[in-house]
């Protein structure tokens, strides 16, 4: 399946339904008076997020949604029926922003959180809406109110608790597959990952995270160069970014700043997110030359940074444990915060 993380579609909301002008006719009855009904209700436009989806590759096919008109009013002060609201389905992590690409409209990160984007026409009166003491008789009647229109962009940002990053060939996709059930492309050739990839860790029966895989970075991707930081969106929502650095590169300090520089440039807050560096590849090195390569980056970075081997599972499942430090504490902050925003009963 191709992964299409934006897409621009057109929605419609229905047009209420048309009052009517009726007046009742029955034998013996005399002076019936008015009884045309009012119309009925337009259909909605709803956006819901859903589990079982995980791009947006649906709307390059479909574009355009259109809810259906209102029925119209009838005699007997019938109304007419509401039109069906049509829900449209997304990932979570979705959101929707006004074809400007800048204001958004709604960010349906939970499943079941649904948006009402375009809201339904009301129907028009119809003439026995109008009836008073001194208009016994009106022949009037509205026509529905139209409904609501507009383009939209959708972008999905992949809910997940760590991301990785880093230069092309560092070994991310191998740490994927590694830790994880994801079978990522992998070769010995730059830009292998063409789109993000999604894995779950599971340590243990109570303790899994779910680690997001994007392209790698090139100086001046925040330019366009390579693939371009347009994926950096799907770690966005990451609580710690496992940076991972070729130990076998000519300047293994360089390689940090690169992917610092470009995580900085983009924005987002993802320059101020937690971040694990390890050095990957070790197996290649001499246990001097790893330790040459470690003290330098640590002193240019500032941090403790770890050593590790996807390929000969060296350190993996220290590696694993710190990033599920991590992600168990920023879910119990995340758990308080939301126990404090809900008001007391």
């Amino acid at each position: 399946m191709k992964f299409l993380d934006q897409a621009k579609i057109y929605v419609k909301s229905g047009d209420g339904g048309d009052g009517v002008v009726a007046f009742r006719r029955e034998k013996y009855i005399e002076f019936g008076g008015p009884d045309g009904g009012n119309g009925g209700r337009g259909g909605d436009i709803i956006f819901e997020a859903v589990d079982n989806l995980n791009t947006l590759i649906d709307f390059r096919y479909t574009q355009h949604f259109r809810a259906r008109k209102g029925g119209n009013g009838a005699g007997s002060d019938r109304t007419g029926a509401a039109a069906e609201t049509v829900v449209i389905k997304v990932p979570i992590g979705t959101q929707i922003f006004d074809e400007d690409r800048e204001t958004m409209l709604g960010d349906l990160d939970v499943a079941g959180k649904r948006l009402l984007l375009c809201r339904g026409g009301d129907g028009g009166r119809g003439n026995a809406h109008y009836k008073t003491s001194t208009n016994r008789a009106p022949r009037r009647a509205d026509k529905g109110w139209p409904g609501e229109e507009r383009w939209v962009w959708l972008r999905l940002k992949l809910i997940a608790d760590v991301g990785l990053v880093g230069l092309p060939n560092a070994g991310k996709s191998t740490f994927l597959s590694i830790v994880s059930a994801a079978r990522p492309k992998i070769a010995d050739y730059p830009f292998t990952t063409l789109h993000p990839q999604l894995g779950v860790v599971r340590l243990s029966v109570t303790e899994e995270f779910v680690i997001a895989d994007i392209p790698g970075l090139i100086e001046g991707a925040h330019e366009g160069s390579g693939l371009g930081d347009r994926f950096l969106g799907h770690v966005e929502r990451c609580a710690v970014l496992l940076h991972l650095i070729d130990s076998t590169a000519e300047d293994v300090v360089e390689s940090w700043r690169t992917i610092r520089h470009e995580l900085s440039e983009y924005g987002g807050g993802l320059a101020d997110k937690p971040e694990i560096i390890v050095l990957n590849k070790i197996d290649a090195l001499m246990p001097e030359e790893i330790e040459e390569r470690r003290t330098a980056l640590e002193r240019a970075c500032g941090q403790d940074v770890m050593c590790m081997s996807s390929v000969a599972h060296l350190n993996v499942d220290t590696v694993l444990r710190r990033l599920q430090d991590f992600v168990t504490r920023d879910r119990a902050e995340r758990a308080e915060q939301e126990k404090g925003e809900i008001p007391a009963t």
